[in-house]
């Protein structure tokens, strides 16, 4: 009797196949990744944006860039004073943006009254598309 099995054609033509596969899947499956961090992003400065307001409310002023973002964390020193700072704090704790980057925040702002952005994938000012800067001051969906 003989050995069943696979050619070496018949192996052949499904390694094609499956390479074909790839390459019209791959694509589209990467850019959805890079879609999702531009999501995140956008979402976590949404909910840093929130936090902040949150922070005003009870102090009066918006953390100094000094302060910085962590001021949400744990209760800032320096100028301007966090008398009413939530115990607690206003996050549990600072998210670094979809890239590993940290969130950079300056106040006052000079698009809005505190600026709250990622430089997107490079980790560097400017860019485009995924590269793009994304800030409070440009969270519409259009990007």
């Amino acid at each position: 009797m003989r050995d069943k099995g696979f050619t070496l054609i018949e192996i052949m033509v499904v390694v094609v196949i499956i390479g074909l596969l790839a390459t019209l899947v791959l694509p589209r499956v990467l850019g959805r990744q890079e879609e999702a961090f531009v999501a995140k992003a956008k979402s976590d400065i949404r909910a840093l944006s929130s936090a902040l307001k949150l922070y005003k409310l009870d102090n009066f002023n918006y953390p100094s860039t000094e302060q910085g973002l962590e001021a949400l964390v744990s209760q800032p020193s320096g100028d301007p004073s966090a008398k009413n700072w939530k115990d607690g704090g206003y996050i549990e704790r600072l998210p670094s943006d979809p890239w590993g980057y940290a969130y950079q925040y300056l106040s006052p702002g000079e698009k809005m009254d505190f600026d709250l952005w990622s430089h997107g994938s490079d980790g560097q000012p400017g860019g485009e598309k995924v590269a793009a800067d994304i800030g409070n001051w440009n969270l519409d969906d259009s990007q």
